[in-house]
């Protein structure tokens, strides 16, 4: 069994994610059938099996560490480490996500392509549940895409191949879905490479730590919710929606793909600027 895990290290990258995701899917399916079974409210079926998912990923991230790379610290290797650096990393990070998602709905809003509104619901519950939501999204979707996936792809291959391979995976497996749904949100698709080539970004500014990437993360879809949820804009209806974002969604739109550039490009200079201090 030992020789065989080994074994695995040394095997290519396809094989090892391969090994890993049918494992995974292994150790969920029983758990999860019962739910599927026995669950009939849609929403609570949803939210118990993928929370029942991230449980089981983390726990087999830990044996993949010990057993297969000899590191029983794999969690801090991915860059989830408890300090006081990787805790300044995550509040800079979210205070920068909701700021951008401030500037591109105040842009418009200055343009005359939207309104502000009054709240209709109590605000600060909605804040809350914004930033729950943001960062346990951010925390699920960087520990999988800049933790254990980054990191098999750079054990193989160079920086820049591990780079784009990983943002196109991230926004490539956010379109698991039926056919209708795919071509109905693909205008987004760009906007979520973007995103992915941001978060490996930056990772790497912050000397490999996830705490920036979590919190941008938490930042950008938490200042979203609680604009979209809390119903504090209206759009105009000046410009089409392709400009704005389909569905109401600025990752769908012009304007979307604009934020998401601007934002990788400075991200990338700090990067660079970084690496050759």
């Amino acid at each position: 069994m030992k020789k065989n895990l080994i074994r695995l290290a040394e095997r290519p990258a396809p094989i090892r994610l391969g090994a890993f995701i049918l494992t995974l899917l292994l150790l969920w399916l029983p758990l999860a059938v019962p739910i599927y079974l026995l669950v009939h409210d849609s929403n609570l079926e949803s939210i118990l099996t993928l929370v029942l998912l991230y449980a089981v990923f983390i726990f087999l991230l830990k044996l993949w560490g010990k057993y297969v790379y000899h590191q029983p610290q794999i969690l801090r290797h991915y860059g989830l480490e408890f300090t006081r650096q990787n805790g300044v990393d995550l509040v800079r990070g979210l205070a920068m996500g909701i700021i951008n998602i401030l500037i591109l709905f105040g842009l418009e809003s200055l343009l005359g392509w939207l309104v502000w509104q009054q709240p209709k619901v109590f605000l600060l519950k909605i804040i809350l549940e914004g930033l729950l939501v943001g960062l346990g999204i951010g925390f699920a979707e960087e520990l999988l895409f800049r933790g254990w996936l980054l990191d098999e792809l750079q054990r193989d291959y160079s920086p820049r191949v591990a780079l784009w391979t990983d943002a196109i995976a991230f926004a490539t497996l956010h379109f698991i879905k039926p056919l209708e749904a795919i071509i109905h949100t693909l205008p987004q698709f760009p906007a979520l490479v973007l995103l992915g080539l941001t978060q490996v970004w930056g990772k790497r500014w912050r000397r490999g730590r996830l705490g920036l990437p979590i919190g941008l993360h938490g930042g950008l879809v938490g200042g979203y919710y609680i604009i979209n949820v809390g119903e504090l804009t209206k759009y105009s209806g000046h410009v089409p929606d392709w400009v704005t974002g389909v569905n109401n969604n600025p990752l769908q739109g012009v304007m979307g793909v604009l934020l998401m550039s601007v934002l990788a490009l400075w991200i990338r200079g700090r990067t660079e600027r970084s690496l050759h201090i």
